[in-house]
């Protein structure tokens, strides 16, 4: 059974940072791509970043480039989402997903029950 929980969220003040981490279960996670997504106040959830099985193949929402950071760790089967110089835009709630093969944007399969990041003086 897959599972997915999402840690380190929390109230942070503008131009601050945050580590959101995702510990994963119940499934080979070294075979398979993972993303970070959020979901604002009233808005929809969408992608924030992308990355492959290895590590290797990354992507990003464009409104979060140069300031946020996806990455992996295989051998504690965590993702982990660095986030930089933090707005009022990022306050949403963040999940962690699961992508039905090695690297993905569109297809995920599972996801975390998500961390509230509220951005705010």
């Amino acid at each position: 059974q897959v599972q997915l929980v999402e840690s380190g969220g929390g109230l942070v003040q503008p131009g601050g940072s945050l580590t959101l981490a995702c510990a994963a279960s119940g499934f080979s996670f070294s075979n398979f791509g993972m993303a970070w997504f959020r979901q604002p106040p009233y808005k929809e959830r969408g992608l924030v970043a992308a990355i492959s099985y290895l590590g290797g193949r990354l992507k990003y929402a464009d409104s979060v480039k140069g300031r946020f950071t996806i990455s992996r760790d295989n051998a504690k089967n965590t993702v982990y989402l660095q986030m930089n110089s933090l707005n009022s835009d990022d306050t949403a709630v963040y999940y962690c997903g699961k992508a039905h093969n090695n690297f993905s944007t569109r297809d995920f399969d599972s996801w975390g029950p998500g961390t509230q990041v509220t951005v705010s003086s």
